[in-house]
């Protein structure tokens, strides 16, 4: 895939809105929206940074609130696609594990794995049968293609849904290269382009990261399994106030240097 395809360019960005792991929970993100819609600026762009799917019971309310946002947004004077960005976090990653299950080479081991990480909420969310999903690793591949056929079918009848998934991005970049914007974590021993799933599950410890990443000054992620809250350090910002696991949902409005304008909480 060509690095467009994967990785999005924030371009010229007066303000930059970063929005954490949502994991279901759609009032707190509706709530969200009201602050972000509310103070929203010619020139701000907005990336939501994964996981807002799973482990909440209203994940195709998430994504309808999600898509209804964009609009609204795109409404305005000047908006254009790029300047909304959705990046693909672990548990988009898990579900797209899951639509292509038959071709895994050990599904029996991958599909109760992925379940106890929050992505039954998804299976069932687009009507999957967990118990069935089960069966269906026990019977082997057939079994499993016509029950992953079924969510490929309930997500492509959902309006938008197909579309934004098809638009998921890794990571998201000024395109100064100065602030990166991922969900989990990254492996700053590696260049951006063999990142690889450390995007997703981390690589370096995040909080100890004490120097620039190349010619990124600035790290953003939206997910910390430990759900800490806003940490911010000289180099990394992490927003994950639990949402979805009790807690609440974070959101950041940085400056374009990345620096932290202001912290809201939903």
């Amino acid at each position: 895939m060509a690095d467009n395809e994967i990785f999005a360019r924030l371009s010229v960005p007066r303000r930059i809105w970063a929005i954490g792991s949502v994991h279901g929970e759609v009032d707190r993100l509706r709530d969200m929206h009201r602050i972000v819609l509310a103070q929203f600026a010619d020139g701000d762009r907005l990336v939501y940074l994964g996981n807002f799917m799973g482990r909440g019971a209203n994940v195709r309310p998430v994504i309808d609130e999600m898509l209804r946002a964009r609009r609204k947004l795109l409404a305005r004077p000047g908006m254009i696609i790029e300047d909304i960005v959705f990046l693909r976090g672990s548990q988009e990653e898990m579900w797209q594990k899951v639509l292509q299950l038959q071709f895994a080479p050990n599904p029996r081991e991958v599909l109760p794995w992925v379940i106890k990480q929050g992505v039954g909420a998804t299976i069932e969310a687009y009507g999957g049968n967990l118990e069935e999903g089960l069966r269906a690793v026990r019977d082997g591949a057939v079994s499993i293609t016509r029950w992953t056929n079924a969510l490929r079918t309930a997500v492509r009848n959902a309006p938008g849904h197909g579309a934004l998934m098809s638009a998921l991005r890794r990571a998201a970049l000024t395109d100064d290269g100065a602030v990166l914007l991922v969900n989990a974590g990254i492996d700053i021993t590696r260049p951006l382009t063999a990142q690889s799933d450390s995007f997703w599950w981390g690589g370096t410890e995040f909080a100890a990261i004490e120097q620039p990443y190349g010619e990124v000054r600035r790290i953003v992620r939206g997910f910390d399994r430990a759900g800490q809250g806003a940490v911010d350090t000289e180099f990394t910002l992490s927003l994950d106030g639990g949402c979805g696991r009790g807690g609440k949902l974070l959101a950041a409005l940085l400056r374009a240097d990345g620096r932290v304008q202001a912290i809201y909480e939903a």
